[in-house]
């Protein structure tokens, strides 16, 4: 009987024939499997595009975690550089399309998709330019500040960015030239943490973890909530839901044992 993984590559091939063919073997020497052998797995992968911890799960147990391991990241970095995009300035033209096309599911987090990209699909470029200013530039100040030191202490440029500052200078991470806010904005610091999870910003191991807990964790929540709760907001509500589930999830999952 043959197993999951050789009958995953037999369907992806279209059939025995093909795949034989494909490897540049006989035919009867496939119907003679009852898995993959080991020196043809990397071979059946090529031509299959079948994965290799599919084909043989016993040798390649740990590139199957791996895989799991670099989608998961992909997918924080991604959630991570959306909402920087959103929070750093007004979405343009092209930013809410593409906040439109996002999926959802059943989960916290895919309707929170769902429902943003819902809400952008309603609203204009002008509107949200508009919404934009009131909660966060304002006539004087918006209605609210997106600053750690301000949730942490009341006030700007206070001890919170000194040691965010100070941590970011070990690891060599430097605000770009032209950007003139400070560090602790929840936009930079998402857009931080995008880039540690994905790798653009190469880091020690746990550093995404260090810097959530020590710079996102012990106020971010309480700005998206207040994000969802602005009387300004109606795109920007969606966001803020989006940035409290996402946070809660980001808590929870640092949380779990290594």
């Amino acid at each position: 009987m043959r197993d999951v993984g050789l009958e995953e590559a037999i369907k992806a091939a279209g059939g025995i024939t093909e795949l034989a063919r494909r490897l540049g073997i006989s035919q009867p020497s496939v119907s003679n499997w009852e898995r993959v052998p080991a020196e043809r797995v990397l071979a059946v992968e090529a031509a299959t595009n079948v994965g290799r911890a599919t084909l043989r799960p016993d040798l390649y147990a740990n590139h199957r975690m791996q895989d799991e391991i670099d989608e998961i990241a992909t997918a924080r970095a991604q959630e991570y550089g959306l909402l920087s995009a959103l929070l750093s300035r007004a979405p343009d033209a092209a930013l809410l399309k593409m906040v439109q096309r996002l999926k959802g599911d059943a989960t916290p987090l895919g309707l929170a998709h769902i429902e943003l990209a819902d809400a952008a699909s309603q609203i204009s470029v002008e509107r949200a330019e508009r919404e934009y200013f009131n909660l966060f530039i304002g006539v004087g100040r918006g209605e609210l500040l997106p600053y750690g030191s301000y949730y942490l202490t009341g006030f700007l440029h206070e001890r919170p960015l000194a040691r965010l500052r100070e941590d970011l200078g070990k690891l060599g991470l430097e605000r770009n030239e032209g950007n003139f806010e400070p560090e602790d904005h929840a936009a930079i610091l998402c857009e931080i943490m995008s880039g540690v999870a994905s790798g653009r910003f190469p880091a020690p191991a746990g550093t995404d973890q260090m810097i959530f807990e020590k710079h996102l964790a012990p106020w971010i929540g309480r700005f998206f909530t207040d994000l969802e709760n602005a009387q300004e907001a109606n795109f920007y509500r969606r966001v803020g839901t989006l940035g409290r589930v996402f946070t809660e999830i980001e808590i929870e999952s640092f949380a779990l044992p290594a």
